[in-house]
């Protein structure tokens, strides 16, 4: 049976286009996925006519009536697999600071986290919250060495798969010191019928991807990209998406 997708994949800061092309390889591996890609959520019509949704994205805020109606939409049994930062609104501040302003309530409250912060790009290991949950079963904690570690506010109740334990600095952002906590990195968030699964690993940035703010990015970060890990949860993600009846 044909199973239509939305993939939605646009934003700032971050190489999309690697991004775009390694989900889409991804979704190429079932033959039974047929896949409608746009940059950002406003196509809605073609999101409700969907079986699921993929997007990664970062700084891409819906308008509310679409926000309405994508929470309405996976409350009805649908589900959606939402990577990195889309849980992200962010605004550079004259001080150099990075602020994540609490502008999208409602789209933050179906995400079921919002974006605060993050560290400076640097290794961290992931830590195996639920190792029976089957998105996770048999993969051991593993270590990431570019990817960006988020700390991020939660907005409703989650059951979290995956976390980090972090205490420190993150001085490019407005809150920038943390105490000692655990951090999501990956979760359910359960909505009526349907539910949302987050993964807030897979930054990825090229040498251009930081314009206007810099005309070359020294480096190029594929973070949890580069790891046979974050392949594998994408493909347990993907799965569960396609088939409401996995838990």
């Amino acid at each position: 049976m044909r199973i239509d997708c939305v993939l939605v994949a646009g934003g700032k800061w971050h190489d999309i286009d690697f991004a775009r092309l390694e989900l889409l390889k991804l979704l190429a591996e079932d033959d039974r996925v047929r896949v409608r890609v746009f940059e950002d959520y406003e196509s809605i019509d073609a999101i409700e006519a969907a079986g699921m949704l993929v997007s990664y994205t970062c700084d891409v805020t819906p308008s509310l009536d679409v926000q309405e109606r994508l929470r309405a939409w996976v409350g009805r049994g649908r589900r959606w697999l939402a990577l990195h930062g889309c849980n992200s609104v962010l605004r550079f501040l004259d001080n150099g600071k990075v602020d994540a302003p609490d502008w999208a309530p409602h789209f933050m409250e179906t995400l079921g986290t919002a974006f605060v912060a993050h560290p400076p790009v640097g290794p961290f290991r992931v830590e195996v919250t639920a190792p029976d949950h089957p998105l996770v079963a048999g993969i051991a904690p593993f270590d990431l060495e570019d990817d960006e570690l988020y700390l991020s506010r939660q907005t409703a109740e989650i059951e979290t798969l995956l976390h980090v334990d972090f205490a420190g600095d993150a001085p490019a952002f407005v809150e920038d010191r943390w105490e000692q906590g655990r951090h999501p990195l990956m979760y359910l968030r359960r909505i009526g019928e349907g539910a949302v699964l987050y993964n807030a690993l897979g930054h990825c940035r090229g040498h251009l991807d930081m314009q206007p703010k810099l005309d070359r990015f020294p480096t190029v970060q594929r973070g949890a990209w580069r790891t046979q890990e974050y392949y594998e949860l994408l493909r347990r993600g993907l799965a569960w998406v396609k088939d409401p009846l996995l838990s």
